[in-house]
């Protein structure tokens, strides 16, 4: 291995990863390092699915890179002869009648859907059942289904993604951890490990997810890391579960929180997850934990939802870490006083869809470069009215 890189980057989650992987197709010379094995079996994209949906509310750019992104996992699909990404479909199940309520999240992106040609079905009590027989329609009254949609599984994808980097080219560090960073009158030269290595390069790539305001404490106001419920559940009917009588789902997500997978054939679970505020925590110091309240009310959820698993058995339950930005839009800019320094984080929940799109966009901000979306990620400022603005997400 090399000693000095044209770029080095910072963590090889999916912000890290297909970045150096569109560097080493343009040719340059890549370094990535990560602090524990990859994938790191504490990050954000370490888990057995991630939805993978172009349903953002009103909001059209983020349904356009979504869709670019589908068609970037479908090419993966292809190109390692392996299903890493499952289009099993979207339903998002309404607790209020949309034809009536005709706004909110579920009839906003399906008004979208249907402005850029797609076809969701609109579904009316039994012809949810007709499809779907696990839902309980006396709650879930309405429906959209939008076929083209899906789960990724997440920590094998970041695997095979890592696999193909090396196989590009670039230069793979694991079990090393970013300290500090070599300067020169305000310009990188390169970074120095917790363990003792140091690497020389032109650029540094900080793609470390909620460890990055670690890494640079004047981002520590615009960005924190919060903890996010998951839970498995063993199931009585596996079938019952499964596509295409089952699929990722979005229970009135938006008002509950609510969603989650059909059942995992590899890993023998039904997952389920909330998107909401979430439990701010240290990434390395906090221990993660569910509480018996979080039980509680997962519980009513599967009561009320799926009456059939209200007593199944949880396996399993972690928390899923988010690197929320105020705002909700991801950060990914070059420093505005440090050169040869780019960031590339703020996922906010509902960054690993975007993959495929992630490491172009990161890639062309280190390079000075342009990219087809808007400026919104870019390095920004914050006051006591920001909000997050992603639709899906229970406030």
């Amino acid at each position: 291995m090399k000693q000095s890189y044209d770029f080095l980057i910072v963590g090889a989650g999916i912000f890290g990863i297909t970045t150096a992987i569109e560097l080493a197709k343009q040719k340059y010379q890549v370094a990535i390092i990560n602090p524990d094995s990859i994938p790191h079996p504490r990050a954000a994209s370490t888990d057995i699915s991630k939805v993978v949906r172009m349903e953002y509310g009103a909001d059209s750019e983020y349904a356009d890179m979504a869709e670019a992104s589908i068609q970037g996992w479908k090419e993966w699909n292809d190109l390692f002869n392996d299903t890493l990404y499952h289009e099993v479909g979207l339903l998002m199940a309404s607790k209020t009648p949309l034809s009536v309520q005709k706004e909110g999240y579920i009839w906003d992106s399906y008004q979208v859907m249907l402005q850029k040609g797609y076809q969701p079905d609109h579904l009316i009590g039994t012809a949810i059942t007709d499809r779907f027989p696990s839902w309980d329609i006396n709650t879930y009254p309405e429906a959209i289904f939008n076929p083209d949609a899906g789960y990724a599984e997440a920590g094998r994808a970041v695997g095979v993604l890592a696999d193909y980097a090396k196989q590009l080219g670039v230069d793979v560090f694991e079990q090393q951890t970013a300290a500090t960073f070599v300067k020169n009158n305000n310009q990188i030269e390169g970074l120095k490990t917790k363990e003792g290595l140091q690497l020389k390069c032109g650029h540094v790539i900080v793609c470390a997810g909620a460890h990055t305001p670690y890494l640079l404490p004047e981002l520590q106001s615009m960005m924190q890391a919060t903890g996010h419920a998951v839970f498995h559940v063993l199931l009585p009917e596996p079938l019952r579960y499964s596509p295409p009588q089952f699929s990722v789902f979005m229970a009135d997500v938006s008002n509950t929180g609510w969603y989650g997978f059909p059942f995992h054939a590899r890993e023998g679970v039904l997952k389920v997850g909330h998107h909401g505020i979430g439990l701010p925590l240290h990434p390395d110091l906090d221990d993660r934990l569910i509480s018996a309240e979080e039980i509680a009310q997962f519980r009513v959820f599967l009561a009320e939802t799926f009456p059939d698993l209200a007593k199944a058995p949880i396996t399993y339950t972690r928390r899923c870490l988010y690197t929320d930005t105020k705002d909700g839009h991801f950060w990914i800019d070059q420093h505005p006083e440090i050169k040869g320094l780019t960031i590339g984080t703020g996922g906010s929940g509902h960054g690993f869809k975007m993959g495929p799109e992630l490491g172009k966009m990161i890639a062309a901000t280190a390079l000075g470069q342009a990219h087809q979306y808007s400026d919104r990620y870019k390095w920004r400022s914050f006051d006591e009215n920001t909000v997050n603005v992603e639709a899906s997400r229970h406030k």
